[in-house]
């Protein structure tokens, strides 16, 4: 299996916080990987390395063998491989679902209105939100915004998909329709890095899973190891506060 993404002792810091701390991690083409860890380990700032939200301060991020946070890369031609979805949804709140899923690619890839749209009513429609097309997002539920606003990443056709807590802005009720498209996706191949609180979810949907403590993968491995016999003694005392708090 070929490689997608490769990290090389990436490290950031804000200010005199030590955020990611050389971090070296590999996920191959058509692998989902989970990471897990408390708030603050460092797994959104991960996710917005990979995707250049945030420069790096050290190391390297290959994608599909090149190398993005090299010289003179093109960020957006990076963005359009790489799709990403926040926990909170940040779709145009003026724009119907179906123009918020037609923008990106219209604009960036330079697809014809017709085809954009066309494209994004079969996604729409493959994720149960067909009849939403003409609705503007303040009049969709919390899940119905978080499916569009993955769908809206979708339509951009990226290689690699990051999904950043999406499920944390959720009441509990709408939380499994949302993993239903993650399911979806990865039944599909898709290659994804997932920051999730939803062990459940992870363990049911990772080919691996990446414990971050700290800005450190302090331990990674298949999820039914991971979660029944951690190697770490933090990972231990992570994963035993979860289940104390019955989110596993």
């Amino acid at each position: 299996m070929s490689e997608a993404i490769r990290l090389e002792g990436v490290r950031k810091s804000f200010g005199r916080l030590e955020v990611l701390r050389d971090i070296t991690l590999t996920i191959a083409e058509h692998e989902v990987v989970c990471l897990i860890g408390a708030s603050g380990s460092g797994k959104s700032t991960l996710l917005r390395c990979i995707n250049l939200l945030e420069p790096i301060d050290a190391g390297r991020i290959v994608i599909h063998g090149v190398e993005v946070t090299g010289r003179g890369v093109d960020v957006d031609v990076v963005r359009r491989r790489v799709g990403i979805v926040f926990q909170s949804f940040n779709l145009f709140p003026h724009m119907r679902v179906l123009d918020n899923l037609t923008l990106g690619p219209r604009k960036a890839l330079g697809v014809p209105r017709e085809r954009a749209e066309e494209e994004a009513r079969a996604l729409l429609e493959r994720f149960g939100l067909a009849d939403k097309v003409e609705e503007y997002p303040d009049r969709l539920s919390g899940g119905q915004q978080q499916r569009v606003a993955i769908t809206r990443a979708l339509a951009m056709n990226p290689d690699v998909l990051l999904l950043d807590e999406i499920t944390s802005a959720l009441d509990p009720e709408l939380i499994a329709e949302v993993l239903d498209v993650i399911r979806e996706l990865a039944a599909g191949g898709m290659t994804m890095l997932i920051a999730t609180h939803e062990m459940g979810f992870a363990r049911d949907v990772a080919h691996r899973v990446c414990f971050l403590d700290e800005g450190r993968i302090l331990e990674q491995g298949p999820p039914g190891r991971i979660f029944t016999e951690p190697r770490e003694e933090r990972t231990r005392r992570f994963l035993d506060r979860i289940i104390a708090a019955g989110r596993m």
